[in-house]
């Protein structure tokens, strides 16, 4: 069990690290205009894969992708979704917040996010005991 925990907090850290930097990626799309709606897509997909701030963070979120379907593979549901989305969240507040993309973690958001991480812990906890 303790290495399908490992596969999901990677899964955790790759999604969550990658989060702010793909938003922050995708700035502009907006502006992006075309007369069809076929030509909007053309344009709006060349804009992403042509920018290297989006393309590089992404590349590295699918990687995560992949890892968390070999855990899931081996790792319950019941384990696997909370452990992968509570990591992802926590280090997409902090990461955001540490890069400066996002605003600083106040202390009700920091509270949440470290509660999310101990709700997530015991949900591991609890597995891991099972198993024994």
């Amino acid at each position: 069990m303790l290495q399908e925990l490992g596969l999901l907090m990677i899964t955790g850290v790759l999604w969550g690290c990658t989060n702010p930097f793909i938003r922050q990626g995708t700035r502009g799309l907006r502006d992006i205009k075309s007369d069809t709606l076929v030509g909007q897509v053309r344009a709006e997909i060349w804009f992403l894969l042509s920018n290297w701030k989006y393309v590089v963070p992404w590349l590295v979120n699918q990687a995560g992708s992949l890892v968390y379907l070999a855990a899931v593979q081996r790792a319950p549901l019941s384990v696997a979704v909370p452990v992968a989305s509570g990591v992802t969240f926590a280090l997409t507040a902090l990461t955001g917040a540490a890069a400066g993309l996002d605003k600083a973690l106040d202390t009700r958001s920091a509270l949440g996010t470290a509660l999310v991480l101990a709700g997530t812990a015991l949900c591991c906890w609890n597995q891991t005991s099972a198993k024994v």
